[in-house]
């Protein structure tokens, strides 16, 4: 397809290295890919057996925009139990077929063109471009591996401009793995505060954590719960 019929924002956009591995991968005998981000079991009998069994009686039609109602009950019942953190299902829960389409509609939903983000990196390979497809800006602050790849809040604050609406963090971290220890999402609650921003959150790794390490829910620090979004 000649380039000049591709949007200016999506031909900026960088294809997916992590991709670039698994399709290479993909051609290999006796090859264990790390790249993708999902278990290296199939999905258990039952719950295969329950997809069956919801294709057999019915379940095929359009749901809510919101997903179905006995879902975001239980996914609401799920964040409390685990964190403590209470929200109602029928105004503050939506499915989404996985993270990446609730990145896209966070984005799409709260940023205005021109807006910036704030991203620490290495994150997940679609943070930027979703910031992107909104017409926003984002502005990246780089972890190192002499320190964890622990955020150097120093540097978010120093980030921040007029234009700023957001800060996007992603742990348990895809693809370093580092775990936020809730004194640095204390201190990253305290910028947002301060220059009344976002915080949207993307905890889809919250259950791989090992060792001493422990994950914070943003939205379970102090006065969170309606100044951040969690993915």
């Amino acid at each position: 397809m000649p380039k000049s019929l591709i949007s200016t924002r999506v031909s900026k956009l960088k294809p997916s290295g992590i991709r670039k591995f698994f399709d290479i991968a993909a051609t290999m005998d006796n090859v264990i890919s790390l790249g993708i981000g999902e278990p290296d079991f199939d999905s258990p009998p039952s719950v295969i057996e329950a997809g069956i069994r919801a294709l057999r009686e019915g379940q095929t039609h359009y749901t809510s925009n919101a997903g179905i109602t006995e879902l975001r009950v239980k996914l609401a019942a799920h964040i409390n139990l685990l964190y403590g953190v209470q929200y109602d299902p029928a105004t503050e829960a939506v499915i989404t077929v996985g993270g990446s389409e609730a990145l896209y509609l966070a984005a799409t939903a709260l940023l205005n063109p021109g807006d910036e983000v704030i991203i620490p990196t290495p994150c997940f390979v679609s943070y930027q471009a979703q910031v992107m497809l909104a017409d926003a800006v984002p502005v990246e602050i780089p972890c190192h591996m002499e320190d964890n790849f622990d955020v150097d809040t120093r540097a978010i604050e120093a980030a921040v401009t007029p234009r700023t609406k957001a800060i996007l963090i992603g742990f348990p971290n895809n693809p370093t793995g580092a775990v936020a220890t809730r004194e640095r999402l204390l201190e990253i609650a305290r910028i947002a505060e301060k220059y009344d921003l976002l915080v949207l959150s993307d905890e889809i790794y919250d259950r791989l954590v090992y060792g001493g390490h422990q994950h914070v829910c943003f939205p379970s620090l102090p006065g969170q719960a309606g100044g951040s979004v969690t993915l």
